[in-house]
């Protein structure tokens, strides 16, 4: 299919339900579709959007292209969950239908307001000469799902070019405020813009956020506030960073910031650190994180990236999100762990003492290992029987390094490497919690303290996990259970 600007933004009426069905079971059938996270039912997925907690169950939506592995006209897909693992599937949310979203209903949050869900997300519309006007949305679901009354609030100023999307909603002391990624005009650098209302209908700008004296590049997409441990936390993707600013591969760096606190009137960061990676694996991106009632901050991701393409998008879907972690701080820097009832979709345990782990049969299964200090060895993953071809895991707990390997198999993104790496202790022991979903690996190194994520693409057979020598390590391992 050629896809051209007018069958991108065909209106979803215009498609026939055979095409649909067709490509859902596309989705469904292929062996690199994940079976315990969020991933599309047809067509494309990207940022994660309201995730919040309303009516006693926790939500997220996802950005859909429901019609192929293209960007086109946006819809949000709704989920919701009584545990943060298992996801009830609600349908269509949010569907272009007016002049603010005429061409896609892009990312936003959600927070529980009364006894609805006040939904707020940036509205695409195109003008018949193609010029975008980014409008600021308002919308109101109910305890049905139903979402309504549909409202246009602002746009950008005059001092903020067509760039300015991704409002995330916060209330503090009685004062609602619109975390928004922004580019200005003067200069077209990328900001985080702070705006402020009484009623959730009249807006005005408090002014770009002072976070760091540093060149955020062209733009900042996703900015998204949350209080962790008494600190507030600052995540955000900066795209076009400069990388003597911080040291990144991916294309566009998901990242965050901490500081002891938040002066929302002046638009100003108390006492920020400096910017540190969220991720540092291959994919991830758009993350979205909220405090629950109970204070825990949770964060979920795109597990995909801006004008990146990978090898699913012949099958006609792309991408998913990661699983919920939960978010505490420890040391000055972000602990991102996975929730504690991941465990509740783990099937019969297996201890592990042989450097040959397993010959799987799922292809999704969590394992656990530690390997001791003073050695260096080779993981292989979704691997072939002479480990020639494998998702490889190097570890060295002499130096202290890890570096997670997928030049094998099909190729993904190659122009921005195809490893990734981080430190760790050297001459110690180091812990692992690995989630392997067909073609999603998640790498929680030190209960959190390192987090690497990454889609992989190795032949679907290979179902081998085994060291390359022997190892001195401990471990468990689980099968996982699908949770459609």
């Amino acid at each position: 299919m050629e896809w051209t600007r007018e069958k991108r933004y065909l209106p979803y009426n215009e498609w026939d339900a055979d095409t649909l069905m067709h490509l859902q079971s596309q989705a469904s059938r292929s062996n690199y579709q994940m079976r315990y996270h969020l991933r599309p039912i047809s067509g494309l997925v990207n940022d994660p959007n309201g995730f919040s907690y309303y009516n006693s169950e926790y939500h997220v939506f996802y950005q859909s292209y429901p019609f192929g592995a293209v960007h086109g006209l946006k819809s949000w897909v709704h989920f919701k969950s009584q545990d943060l693992v298992h996801w009830e599937r609600q349908g269509l949310a949010i569907e272009p239908s007016f002049k603010g979203d005429s061409h896609g209903a892009y990312s936003g949050s959600a927070k529980q307001i009364g006894d609805k869900l006040f939904i707020m997300y940036t509205g695409n519309h195109r003008s018949e000469d193609w010029i975008r006007t980014p409008y600021q949305i308002s919308a109101w679901m109910n305890k049905d799902g139903v979402v309504s009354d549909k409202e246009i609030l602002f746009k950008n100023p005059s001092h903020i070019t067509e760039h300015f999307r991704d409002p995330q909603i916060i209330e503090k002391d009685g004062t609602y405020y619109a975390i928004l990624g922004a580019q200005d005009e003067q200069n077209k650098k990328g900001h985080v813009d702070i705006w402020k209302s009484q009623n959730l209908k009249d807006w005005e700008e408090i002014g770009f956020l002072n976070f760091t004296d540093e060149d955020m590049g062209y733009m900042i997409e996703c900015p998204n506030l949350v209080q962790v441990d008494d600190k507030w936390v600052l995540i955000f993707c900066p795209q076009g960073l400069n990388k003597s600013v911080a040291n990144y591969q991916n294309i566009y760096p998901n990242m965050y910031v901490i500081a002891d606190d938040i002066d929302f009137e002046n638009a100003k960061m108390i006492n920020p650190s400096k910017l540190k990676n969220l991720d540092e694996g291959f994919d991830v991106y758009a993350t979205q994180a909220f405090n629950a009632p109970d204070g825990k901050a949770y964060e979920i991701s795109w597990v995909g990236l801006p004008d990146i393409t990978y090898p699913t998008d012949d099958e006609n879907w792309a991408n998913c999100l990661s699983q919920v972690k939960e978010l505490s701080i420890k040391d000055g820097k972000l602990i991102q762990k996975p929730v504690k009832s991941i465990e509740s979709i783990r099937k019969t345990e297996s201890k592990l003492t042989d450097k040959l782990i397993k010959n799987t049969t799922s292809g999704q299964y969590e394992l656990k290992l530690t390997i001791a200090k003073n050695q260096s060895t080779t993981l292989h993953l979704a691997a072939n029987k002479d480990l020639s071809d494998s998702l490889i895991l190097n570890i060295d707990t002499n130096d202290g390094k890890l570096v997670l390997d997928r030049s094998k198999g099909k190729k993904v993104a190659v122009d921005y490497g195809e490893t990734r790496s981080c430190e760790i202790d050297s001459n110690e022991s180091v812990d692992l919690d690995i989630f392997v979903d067909h073609s999603l690996i998640e790498i929680f190194v030190n209960d959190g303290e390192h987090v690497l994520t990454g889609r992989f693409f190795t032949n679907p057979e290979n179902q081998k996990i085994s060291f390359d020598k022997d190892t001195d390590f401990t471990g468990k391992f689980w099968e996982m259970e699908t949770i459609f």
